[in-house]
């Protein structure tokens, strides 16, 4: 009873992108960075140090795209309201960094007006809309990115190939665990105003923390049913759960745990998989991945040293290649839908209280 060793992800070149990179991408703007908060002024600092210049912003509180402006020198364009950036500046393209609840609309209209879309996780909160921006996105050749950086960290990276070359045989049983306190996300922001506080926008640990469900999806492929439980059980100031455990069930009878918490108060983060003839262990803090063979009942441990930032380069630089070349980006708009689809699954499970057929 094991997970299959080849999930229908190939290891091609593409599925293993640098984690690093310093050089300068030739300039491709107009870009428009929807959305002020930490990630997008990431985005907006990660597209001028790879030379981009032509840079607007949107935000509709003013002192973000202000503060944004006087942090990276550079005369950026500043607008309140999307639309009339769009049709102002009339973008090629455009980084979705606002709410999960208004990501689909937004990317829609930047789509509709010719421009390509790179998405913040998730690709929205529910389903509502997403075939839609998947029809426009083929019809209209734009190139559409969901941002789940993980897939461009060094750790990952590693276990992936670990995977790929067989090391540890078909994987029986895997854990995946994710546990922060929300306070200590953006401690320049109260918590209480976050989107992941907040169910109206898109909040709650599963779509916030959906990064772990769309790795394990590209490590073990996609599973058969799954099984969650989810809730509330801190005195943290929110409206969404910040506590979810969710199982997967694959058709060969393998099994998955998936855990993720904004209430832990350390830092825990990182995948265990074990295999009929090993085991891989990856841990975030410690920036190390260790792989058990059982032939010989030896540890060998692979240092995977990344600053958090070289994810992100690496992911926008993957992105800015597939928007020149004209090519699938790793995460694309499928892939963003299948990690919806289990979290769909995963809350009408939370809801019955019973294992829930993924609809993939």
């Amino acid at each position: 009873m094991a997970i299959p060793q080849n999930p229908g992800t190939s290891s091609s070149p593409a599925d293993s992108p640098s984690v690093t990179s310093n050089r300068k991408s030739p300039e491709l703007g107009p870009f428009l960075v929807a959305g002020c908060g930490s990630i997008g002024r990431r985005h907006v600092r990660n597209l001028v140090a790879s030379g981009q210049t032509d840079i607007a912003v949107c935000d509709p509180n003013p002192e973000r795209t202000t503060s944004l402006v006087a942090e990276v020198g550079l005369p950026l364009r500043r607008y309140a309201d999307c639309d009339e950036a769009l049709s102002r500046v009339k973008p090629a393209v455009v980084f979705v960094c606002t709410p999960p609840s208004l990501h689909v609309k937004q990317a829609l209209a930047a789509v509709r007006a010719g421009a390509h879309a790179f998405i913040e996780k998730p690709l929205s909160n529910t389903l509502d809309g997403v075939e839609e921006l998947r029809r426009e996105a083929s019809t209209r050749q734009r190139t559409c990115q969901v941002g789940y950086n993980l897939r461009f960290h060094a750790g990952v990276s590693k276990v992936k190939e670990l995977l790929d070359a067989g090391a540890i045989g078909p994987v029986s049983y895997a854990q995946v665990v994710m546990g922060q306190y929300l306070p200590d996300w953006r401690p320049s922001q109260d918590y209480r105003q976050s989107y992941t506080a907040r169910r109206d926008l898109g909040g709650g640990i599963i779509l916030d923390a959906s990064h772990e469900l769309d790795y394990a999806l590209w490590l073990l492929g996609r599973p058969a049913a799954t099984f969650c439980s989810a809730d509330r059980v801190s005195n943290l100031e929110v409206d969404v759960e910040d506590s979810a455990t969710i199982l997967l069930r694959y058709p060969s009878g393998a099994r998955a745990d998936i855990h993720l918490d904004f209430v832990r108060r350390d830092y825990a983060r990182g995948c265990s998989l074990c295999g009929e003839t090993g085991t891989i262990v990856w841990d975030y803090p410690t920036q190390q991945v260790r792989l058990y063979r059982a032939g010989n009942r030896a540890w060998e441990t692979f240092r995977c040293e990344c600053d958090p930032n070289d994810m992100y380069r690496a992911e926008l630089e993957h992105f800015l290649d597939c928007v020149r070349t004209r090519t699938s980006p790793l995460v694309d708009l499928q892939q963003g839908l299948a990690v919806l689809r289990l979290i769909e699954a995963a809350r009408r499970s939370a809801d019955a209280g019973a294992w829930e057929v993924v609809a993939w």
